[in-house]
């Protein structure tokens, strides 16, 4: 092994798994281990990861604050897109992978890495979405994916290994989920969840408040689009990573964003996952109710009939894709006019558009009034009636309704 690998980087984020991995490359390899960590907006302790890395037998610890370009590049597009898998989930996780597996990439070159390396179980999407990226981006880089051919492939095991070697694990049993963060969303897997019978635990959730202890009051928010993106709140224009990080705090105070979903994983299996995301709905509420008045009823029906498979590219890691690039220009194309106003009502896990405005609006209403007009002629609808009925007659007429 070590004559075909002479610099390694580990997509690292300081746990049991990585931590072992890390250890375990050098070991196998007995070469250069570069631990890579992405800040996509984790809470997380940086020097504590810095530390840990380096003690574990890292050459070197890079860690990339990647927080602006994750919600200007990622988080933002396939809002635009109004970006939903399986109508339910928000492609938290999902949207994260390509940007951490681009950055990747480019610190392997930097650094002068011919191999890279990552955490990712063979049973799971994020093998597919690392590797998916590193092809796209440097296919002459070599792979290497520790579960998928070591022999530590249980929890028991990797905490053995990182004792006998002195890596320091947590080995409390009070959090035993395995979760994901970054500012868009928190997902938790495995544990009393792996029964979809069994409902969430309180205790878990770190980003929101139940609904139940949401405050009794409404609390009111404008948000204003320019072409489809958020640019402010309340009156106030804010910069892409503050501005998604107040939607997250007025989401959570208010209980918004928790989702319970039995989804269908890539690789075939079906997966129970929860998951917070209060600013992302937010965001995807107040996004559509701006659209009703801004976009043209058939540019819609396309673009609405994009979405599925929009949505799907994203989940199965096909960001760098060629049809990923034509269907991202089709929806920002479709978002041009998608400028305005829209006022929420966030009350006890609900997010109501209650007000939107636009100097786009296609909304008129002299047209739609239920009083008097004069630009409307009703006796119109009995010709438009009859002719979109036509076929419907001539098949009544012929015997066969």
């Amino acid at each position: 092994m070590a004559a075909d690998v002479n610099k390694i980087v580990l997509a690292y984020s300081g746990g049991l798994d990585t931590s072992v991995i890390l250890k375990w490359l050098q070991e196998e390899y007995q070469c250069p281990i570069i631990a890579y960590a992405a800040d996509v907006g984790q809470q997380e302790d940086w020097d504590a990861v810095r530390e840990k890395g380096l003690a574990t037998g890292a050459e070197k610890v890079i860690i990339s604050d990647l927080r602006q370009e994750f919600v200007t590049d990622y988080i933002f597009p396939a809002f635009r897109a109004n970006a939903i898998y399986e109508g339910a989930y928000l492609l938290g996780t999902s949207l994260a992978r390509p940007l951490i597996a681009k950055e990747q990439v480019r610190i392997a070159q930097e650094e002068g890495a011919d191999a890279v390396s990552h955490g990712a179980t063979g049973k799971g999407n994020d093998q597919v979405r690392f590797e998916l990226g590193y092809l796209a981006l440097n296919p002459k880089l070599k792979i290497i994916a520790p579960w998928r051919f070591w022999d530590l492939n249980s929890r028991t095991k990797l905490v053995a290994y990182a004792k006998e070697r002195g890596i320091p694990v947590p080995t409390t049993k009070k959090n035993p989920y395995s979760s994901d963060e970054n500012i868009l969303h928190i997902s938790f897997e495995g544990g009393l969840l792996e029964d979809p019978w069994n409902e969430p635990e309180e205790s878990m959730f770190k980003l929101s408040v139940s609904p139940e202890r949401a405050p009794d009051t409404p609390t009111y928010i404008e948000m204003e689009f320019e072409q489809g993106t958020p640019v402010a709140i309340n009156g106030r224009r804010l910069p892409p990573v503050e501005l998604f990080a107040t939607l997250n705090r007025l989401g959570g105070e208010n209980g918004i964003g928790r989702l319970d979903l039995v989804e269908n994983r890539f690789v075939g299996m079906k997966s129970r996952g929860v998951y917070e995301t209060p600013g992302g709905t937010i965001l995807r509420a107040a996004h559509r109710d701006l659209e009703t008045i801004t976009l043209d009823r058939e540019v819609m029906k396309i673009r609405d009939s994009l979405v599925p498979r929009y949505s799907e590219l994203i989940y199965n890691g096909f960001w760098f894709s060629p049809e990923m690039e034509l269907m991202q220009k089709t929806m920002d194309e479709a978002q041009r006019p998608v400028n305005g106003v829209v006022r929420l009502k966030l009350y006890k896990g609900n997010c109501i558009p209650v007000g939107r405005k636009s100097d786009n609006s296609l909304y008129q209403a002299s047209f739609a009034t239920f009083e008097e007009d004069e630009v409307y002629t009703q006796s119109d609808a009995e010709g438009f009636i009859r002719l979109n009925a036509l076929r419907m007659t001539m098949r009544a007429l012929a015997g066969r309704s």
